[in-house]
């Protein structure tokens, strides 16, 4: 069994983890000087992933383990 990175779950709760921080798209936005808010709403669609140095920003910003904002699945 592999184990698989689930992206529409994980981009459920890149959205959770904001909301319970109290964080908009747009704060977000500012943390990672992004001038566009597209890669965080692509996130939280699932359509993309965040980096490893992006997620590792999550991290910090939401004060949860990466584990908690990755969701893995095992395919069999």
């Amino acid at each position: 069994m592999l184990p698989i990175i689930n992206m529409e779950e994980t981009g459920c709760n890149i959205v959770r983890l904001r909301e319970d921080a109290g964080l908009s798209v747009r704060d977000l936005q500012d943390i990672f000087g992004f001038a566009t808010p597209q890669a965080i709403y692509k996130w939280q669609r699932g359509l993309t992933m965040p980096t490893i140095d992006n997620l590792v920003v999550l991290s910090l910003t939401f004060q949860v383990p990466i584990e908690r904002i990755l969701v893995v699945d095992t395919m069999d």
